[in-house]
């Protein structure tokens, strides 16, 4: 397929993403290595991934054919309310440009909610099919894509590990699926997993453990100076 495959290396798109406080191996470590978030600067990015998204790649022949396989809509087919450009779109949980959150709201709200637009489903649909590849990911969203939706990307890849840990195929599968239009017609391994990516998965999956229980706060492993990964009991 004719999509970018100078867009970026797997290497690349973990290094120090805007997300990656979230689930990384220590608060410490946060505070010396990772700079602090800024939603502020980050929208900006993911607003521009958005607009490519909408205006050019849902229209490329190459989009299309991939998402024909990946059996998902883009949004141009959606119906009954197609969204063709990004003229005619809102980002769903993105909300709309900050200047205008205090303002009345100048559409009713069924309008707004067929013409919201999530980029998530797309990304989540090309990480558990194994086409999560940084060509790919600069096809579908443009130049901006690392620092637009590549934390995101990170993200869901962890989430693909943690499904993936959690249940069986089917379960796993049914949570992938998009209603019975858009059901995801196969699972692939996670792609190009690197050992930074499966230790900082690691360690936030000993997170949730915690949390299963209470270790928390005061309880937490670090505070009482336990080891941070937390092995699940055998069966």
């Amino acid at each position: 397929m004719a999509f970018n495959s100078q867009a970026g290396s797997s290497s690349r798109a973990f290094q120090t993403p805007p997300f990656a406080q979230y689930g990384s191996p220590s608060r410490s470590q946060q505070q010396s290595n990772v700079p602090p978030f800024d939603v502020l600067e980050w929208y900006p990015k993911f607003q521009s991934c958005l607009r490519f998204f909408l205006d050019h790649a849902q229209h490329e022949g190459t989009v299309q054919a991939l998402a024909a396989f990946l059996n998902i809509q883009l949004p141009f087919q959606k119906q009954p309310f197609p969204v063709i450009n990004s003229n005619a779109s809102s980002p769903r949980g993105a909300g709309q440009d900050l200047p205008h959150i205090r303002q009345h709201n100048l559409f009713p709200p069924n309008q707004q909610q067929t013409q919201a637009v999530s980029l998530l489903p797309y990304i989540r649909r090309l990480v558990v099919t194994g086409h999560d590849t940084p060509g790919i990911l600069h096809g579908f969203f443009g130049d901006d894509w690392q620092l637009g939706i590549g934390s995101l990307h990170e993200i869901e890849r962890r989430n693909y590990m943690f499904a993936a840990k959690s249940t069986s195929w089917l379960k796993v599968k049914q949570a992938y699926d998009m209603g019975p239009d858009e059901t995801v017609p196969f699972l692939s391994p996670l792609k190009d997993a690197g050992e930074k990516e499966i230790q900082q998965a690691e360690s936030t999956w000993s997170e949730w453990l915690a949390m299963q229980d209470w270790m928390l706060g005061p309880r937490s492993p670090e505070m009482r100076g336990s080891p941070r990964v937390k092995r699940e009991a055998n069966d």
